[in-house]
C-alpha cells in the first residue's frame, strides 16, 4: 500500500504541471499582443527617426502574408515562433553601424528570446511541427528573410540598411499584432 502512495504523488504533481503548462500555451496567443506591443516600443526606443538619407535605398521585401492566415490557431503560434527566430536572428549580429541605443536593443532582443521560449515550450510546436515543416509558407518565410539578411550583407551592415530592417521588422511586427487581435 505504501508503494502505491509513492507513486500518486509524483504523478499528482506531473499532471498539475501539464495542465499549468498547457492553460499557459492557451493564453500565449493572447499574451502575444503584450509582447508585440512592446517590441514595437523597443523599436521606436532603439533609434530615432527615420533618417532622410536612407529614403532612396528603401526596398520592398514583400512580407509573405499566407504566413500568418493558417487554417489553425496552432499553426499561427508556430509561424510567429518562426518570424521571431529569424528577428532574433538579424538584431543579434554586426550591429556596430547600427547607431542605436544599447539598452532598448538588448531589452528588444531577450523580450524576442523569452517569447521563442515560452512558444517552444508549447505543444502547439508538437501537434503542428510536421506540417508546418512542409508547408510551402516556412520555405516563402525563410525566403523573406534571407532577402534582409542579404540586404544588409550587400550595405555592409551600414546604417541606412540597419534602419530599413529596423521598418521592416516593425511592419513585420504589426502584422502579427494584427493578427493576433483577431483571435
Amino acid at each position: 500500500i505504501m508503494n502505491a502512495f509513492g507513486w500518486i504523488q509524483p504523478g499528482l504533481i506531473l499532471l498539475c504541471i501539464t495542465i499549468i503548462c498547457s492553460h499557459q500555451c492557451n493564453h500565449l496567443l493572447l499574451q502575444q499582443r503584450k509582447v508585440t506591443e512592446n517590441s514595437l516600443q523597443l523599436l521606436d526606443k532603439m533609434g530615432k527617426n527615420f533618417p532622410q538619407q536612407c529614403l532612396r535605398e528603401k526596398i520592398s521585401f514583400r512580407f509573405p502574408m499566407q504566413v500568418l492566415k493558417p487554417r489553425q490557431k496552432e499553426t499561427i503560434g508556430v509561424a510567429i515562433e518562426e518570424i521571431f527566430q529569424h528577428i532574433f536572428y538579424i538584431f543579434s549580429k554586426n550591429l556596430t553601424l547600427a547607431a542605436w541605443d544599447g539598452t532598448a536593443l538588448d531589452q528588444f532582443q531577450n523580450g524576442l528570446y523569452q517569447q521563442i521560449e515560452q512558444l517552444e515550450a508549447c505543444v502547439i510546436k508538437k501537434h503542428t511541427h510536421y506540417s508546418w515543416s512542409k508547408d510551402v509558407s516556412r520555405l516563402k518565410l525563410k525566403k523573406y528573410f534571407q532577402k534582409i539578411d542579404c540586404f544588409l550583407k550587400d550595405k555592409q551592415h551600414n546604417l541606412c540598411s540597419w534602419e530599413i530592417s529596423r521598418a521592416e521588422m516593425r511592419r513585420c511586427l504589426q502584422l502579427i499584432d494584427k493578427v493576433t487581435r483577431k483571435l
